[in-house]
């Protein structure tokens, strides 16, 4: 079989931007507890996180990109409201820990961020992992919001850059938080 210039630039391309087909949780399935290593290097249970209230646990394809600061500035900029309403907050991507941990620091978020470089976390959620040429493995922008109880009960599978947490707070206000 002969493989043409396009046929070769197609292949190509699928390759390269591959997007791995993972079901995300869906709202009434009980959340993980599965642990991570966060920011400062200790250990995460999101099983001892759960039964605290509410659980945030978004997903961002890579500390420090445009999207993913402004999406977490997003949720730094409400952290107030969403404490008051009895939110923990936790960020898991695929970079390292001491990426995470310049992320938080130069963006000064009040919250925890998990390096889930083994995809542990990301793969017990269902969110899909992309690879594009160059950067690796990187989570898609996905969060799920965790009752008391370790129930999903609301997910925003196209989650928002700078509205993520407004999309939160209405999600709460919805369910009576």
């Amino acid at each position: 079989m002969r493989i043409t210039p396009s046929l070769f630039v197609t292949l190509s391309l699928l390759t390269v931007c591959a997007t791995s087909r993972a079901e995300p949780l869906a709202v009434g399935a009980q959340a993980p507890a599965v642990a991570g290593i966060t920011d400062t290097g200790a250990t995460l249970d999101l099983g001892t996180v759960y039964p605290k209230g509410y659980t945030l646990v978004f997903f961002f394809p890579q500390a420090g990109s445009h999207d993913c600061t402004a999406e977490s500035c997003s949720l730094r900029d409400a952290y107030q409201a969403l404490s008051n309403k009895g939110v923990t907050v936790v960020g898991v991507s695929t970079d390292d820990k001491d990426a995470q941990k310049a992320f938080k620091e130069k963006n000064h978020f009040p919250f925890t961020l998990i390096a889930d470089t083994d995809h542990t976390i990301i793969n017990a959620f269902g969110v899909p992992i992309s690879e594009k040429w160059g950067t690796g493995p990187r989570a898609m922008r996905q969060s799920f919001l965790v009752n008391k109880d370790g129930k999903i009960v609301w997910r925003d599978l196209k989650a928002s850059t700078n509205e993520q947490a407004a999309d939160v707070l209405k999600a709460l206000q919805q369910l009576g938080g």
